[in-house]
């Protein structure tokens, strides 16, 4: 089956998974690895040592470095700029430090997050935000810094509060706080 390549793309790595799609103008370093269903839009840059998980969508715009990784199902919108590099200079020695996507998270359009962040998993990183700490599972976080603003399911629908759980708005999916994490509660009939 293959990916799909825009005859304008310019793609050096071989570690590209089946039905993977790059748009026009984007440029896919040797080393990066980009796995199967992605979508990879216009003038995107995807750095050597870069980690691209499974069905993630990058949009137009966003640069990919080396150090940092995006899970599976996550979405970067436009113009994203993700880090990592916390003390950067224009000459070696340069010390990276990974920034970490986790699955099915979003990150909005012309947001920022810093080197060394890690964007827990089914959250969502409103437009414009500057990310400086990382970001918990499930949380909706706004501003410069970014900041939580409340909790949202796996659906991407914000969640409700209902006595000790969280409710999904859409799906219904039911949360629990165990600890200090929002965790999704099981269902009747779901195994143990």
């Amino acid at each position: 089956m293959g990916f799909q390549q825009h005859p304008t793309a310019l793609v050096e790595s071989d570690t590209i998974g089946d039905g993977t799609r790059i748009w026009a103008f984007a440029h896919v370093l040797a080393g990066a690895v980009i796995g199967r269903d992605c979508n990879i839009g216009d003038h995107c840059y995807i750095e050597s040592g870069a980690v691209i998980g499974d069905a993630v969508t990058i949009k137009n715009g966003v640069a990919v470095w080396d150090g940092v990784a995006i899970e599976r199902g996550a979405f970067v919108g436009p113009n994203a700029t993700l880090t990592n590099d916390r003390r950067p200079r224009s000459r070696e020695p340069w010390r990276l430090s990974r920034t970490q996507i986790e699955e099915g998270a979003t990150i909005g359009a012309n947001a920022t997050v810093l080197p060394g962040i890690t964007v827990g998993a089914f959250s969502m990183v409103a437009a414009g935000a500057v990310v400086t700490r990382d970001v918990p599972p499930h949380a909706v976080v706004v501003g410069n810094p970014a900041r939580v603003r409340g909790q949202v399911c796996r659906c991407g629908h914000p969640l409700l509060r209902r006595r000790n759980r969280h409710v999904c708005s859409e799906c219904q999916r039911e949360f629990v706080i165990r600890g200090a994490r929002l965790v999704e509660a099981a269902r009747a009939g779901d195994a143990t």
